[in-house]
């Protein structure tokens, strides 16, 4: 395996437009606001008990009307060859089936970033991707909320809004068969696009909320991968712009 060397956020600050406060955040526990961790080191020595990744998000100044849903892309690559089994999350017959949940509900202790959805909003997986074109050792989750017709919001430009909570829990951590928990992984808040009933209107965002590293966050200290021979995590390039309907196409 090749010896991690680069910090991870170096590289996606590259990609970053720091003139702006529009953009992404991800941290652990809790949202930036409310001083969530860059950082969580487990020992990986219990099956119980859960870690918590919060994303959130800021509008620039016009803010954002009508709001109906998020389109979410969050990107992990681990400092091994191949991303370990622990991570392994959702597809039938993998290592951790049903170990990745997401949530669309602000954490309990949440104070400083508003709930985009006022309570109505709705979450759900549509895939979690191995492996693939950026490397055998990285791994993206496709993801969406939305709230009811009913339910539109008016968003507010300035503002860290909560986006969704990905909970990973512990199962089979011990004895359990699937390695790697204690391997380094950087995760990445890649791209978020805030839907409206009005296409030409939705907004997409990508890079760091806070101009420098907030779109990314790291497990047992990674500090850096190789994605496919190049040094950096895998999410420096935003994704393409995709439609809401094949977004909720994924779940039919």
């Amino acid at each position: 395996m090749k010896k991690v060397t680069l910090l991870c956020g170096l590289l996606l600050a590259m990609s970053a437009s720091i003139a702006t406060a529009a953009g992404l955040g991800i941290r652990w526990t809790e949202c930036i606001g409310d001083g969530g961790a860059a950082n969580r080191n487990f020992a990986c020595n219990v099956n119980t008990g859960s870690n918590v990744l919060v994303g959130t998000f800021e509008l620039g100044a016009a803010g954002l009307a009508q709001t109906s849903g998020e389109e979410i892309i969050v990107d992990l690559a681990s400092a091994s060859a191949t991303l370990p089994t622990w991570w392994a999350f959702k597809n039938v017959g993998t290592c951790r089936t049903g170990s990745l949940a997401i949530g669309a509900a602000p954490t309990a202790n949440a104070a400083n970033c508003a709930d985009w959805g006022g309570g109505l909003a709705g979450a759900g997986l549509g895939a979690y991707n191995i492996g693939g074109a950026a490397g055998d050792n990285t791994a993206r989750i496709v993801a969406a909320s939305a709230v009811p017709p009913s339910g539109l919001q008016d968003l507010s430009g300035g503002t860290e809004y909560f986006a969704f909570t990905l909970a990973i829990n512990n199962l089979k951590t011990v004895n359990g068969g699937c390695t790697g928990c204690q391997t380094a992984v950087c995760i990445v808040f890649n791209s978020l696009n805030m839907t409206t009933p009005i296409l030409a209107n939705n907004v997409f965002l990508t890079g760091p909320s806070n101009g420098t590293d907030a779109d990314f966050c790291t497990w047992q200290g990674g500090a850096g991968v190789i994605v496919g021979g190049t040094p950096g995590c895998g999410a420096a390039t935003p994704t393409k712009n995709t439609t809401w309907g094949a977004v909720k196409a994924m779940y039919h």
